[in-house]
C-alpha cells in the first residue's frame, strides 16, 4: 500500500467518526427548535416548498445534456483525487463569487441565489462521480448524489443515518426508490433548508450580503466537495 493510499484511510477514518458520532446537544437544542418553527409552518407552505425544490433538483438531477470530465481507467488514486480537488476549487470559486453578487443586491437577488447556487452544487457533484469512474447517466448513480447532497447539508442526528446507507450502498440499493417520484423530497428539502437557514439568511440584508453571501457558498461548495471525496472513497476502497 502506497503512501497516499494510507492518508486517505486516515482521513477517511476521521471523517467516519465524525459522521457517526453522537449529536451534541447543542445540536439536539438546534433541531428541537427547527422542528417547532417547521411545525408552526403552515402545510400548504410545506407542500409548496417541497415542490419547488423538488423541480428545481428533479431539473438538475435529470438533465441529460451535462457535459462531465472523463477520467482514465489508468489513472491512480491519488491522480484522480488531484484532478477532483482541481474540480471543486473551481466550483467553490465559481459559487463564492455568485453569492457574492446576489448578495449585493438584497432580498430580491438573495432570492436568485438559491436556484444558482443549487445548480452549480449538483454540477459539482456530477463532475466528481464522473472523475471517480462513475456514470451519471445511471440512475442509481444519480440518487446517490441525492444522498450525498443530504449527507452534507443535514443535522447530525440525520447523518447518523444516512452513513450507513452510504457505507453500505451496493446493500441498500435494493431499497431504492423505482422513480425520482418516490424519493422523499420532503425530508430532503426540510434537511436542506434546517441546515443553510442560518448560513444563508443574512445574505439578504443589504450592505452585508456580499461578503456573507461569498462566504457562505464557498464553505457550503467546500463542504460538500470533501463530503463527496470521503463517499467515493468509502465505495472504491469498501
Amino acid at each position: 500500500m502506497d503512501t497516499y493510499q494510507h492518508y486517505v484511510e486516515a482521513e477517511l477514518t476521521s471523517w467516519l467518526f465524525k459522521m457517526k458520532k453522537q449529536p451534541s446537544l447543542g445540536s439536539r437544542l438546534t433541531s428541537g427548535f427547527q422542528r417547532k418553527i417547521n411545525q408552526i409552518i403552515p402545510e400548504k407552505v410545506h407542500r409548496v416548498i417541497t415542490s419547488a425544490i423538488e423541480n428545481m433538483v428533479k431539473a438538475v438531477i435529470t438533465g441529460s445534456s451535462w457535459i462531465v470530465p472523463k477520467a482514465s481507467a489508468e489513472l491512480s488514486l491519488k491522480e484522480r483525487e488531484m484532478k477532483v480537488r482541481t474540480r471543486i476549487k473551481w466550483y467553490r470559486n465559481s459559487a463564492s463569487a455568485e453569492g457574492a453578487i446576489t448578495g449585493a443586491g438584497g432580498i430580491l437577488m438573495g432570492f436568485a441565489d438559491f436556484p444558482a447556487f443549487l445548480t452549480i452544487k449538483m454540477k459539482m457533484l456530477f463532475d466528481i462521480a464522473a472523475l471517480y469512474g462513475y456514470d451519471t447517466k445511471n440512475y442509481q448513480e444519480r440518487l446517490f448524489l441525492l444522498f450525498v447532497f443530504q449527507l452534507t447539508f443535514s443535522s447530525q442526528k440525520r447523518r447518523n443515518e444516512l452513513i450507513d446507507r452510504i457505507e453500505n450502498w451496493d446493500s441498500y440499493r435494493a431499497q431504492l426508490p423505482k422513480t425520482f417520484d418516490e424519493f422523499d423530497w420532503r425530508t430532503f428539502q426540510l434537511d436542506y433548508r434546517d441546515y443553510i437557514d442560518l448560513a444563508k439568511l443574512a445574505q439578504l440584508i443589504p450592505i452585508i450580503g456580499a461578503p456573507v453571501g461569498a462566504i457562505a457558498n464557498y464553505k457550503l461548495s467546500e463542504l460538500l466537495g470533501k463530503t463527496a471525496m470521503n463517499c467515493y472513497r468509502l465505495r472504491m476502497m469498501g
